[in-house]
């Protein structure tokens, strides 16, 4: 099993960061590598089970699966049910924690999957640069806009 950890503070106050990536199906508001995005079946986007698929930027589909929402924590987990990447029995988390000095958040963003051992270093990478660093920098930058 591969575990995938990154933090980030950002700088705006986590209610604000939390209503930007709250919506299980806003990815394509904010994160750089995702083109759109739609949930399943007409379920809302924060009902736990609903599944959103979407497409990246690069032409690639993935189907995700909502497995917790808290708004009291802000964090919410999920599982990647289809992708291309090659990997298997992946979940992620995202949470982010009030910074009070500054009004900022501290964000984390961490997942565990299981992947071939000759492809793990490029995965592992690929989700905590890519993904997950490529995606604080945007909510950062995001944020930065709107004040």
């Amino acid at each position: 099993m591969t575990t995938v950890f990154v933090s980030s503070v950002i700088d705006a106050p986590a209610a604000d960061v939390w209503a930007a990536v709250r919506d299980f199906n806003g990815m394509p508001q904010w994160h750089p590598l995702i083109a759109d995005s739609l949930i399943e079946n007409g379920l809302t986007a924060d009902r736990i089970g609903c599944v959103r698929y979407f497409h990246t930027r690069d032409g690639g589909s993935i189907r995700e699966q909502l497995l917790a929402l808290s708004d009291y924590d802000y964090t919410f987990t999920y599982a990647i049910l289809e992708s291309p990447m090659g990997v298997s029995d992946y979940v992620a988390t995202l949470k982010l924690t009030p910074v009070t000095d500054g009004d900022r958040c501290f964000g984390e963003w961490s997942a565990e999957f299981t992947a071939a051992p000759e492809r793990e270093t490029e995965l592992k990478r690929f989700v905590s640069q890519e993904v997950f660093l490529a995606g604080f920098h945007a909510l950062q930058a995001r944020m930065v806009q709107r004040r």
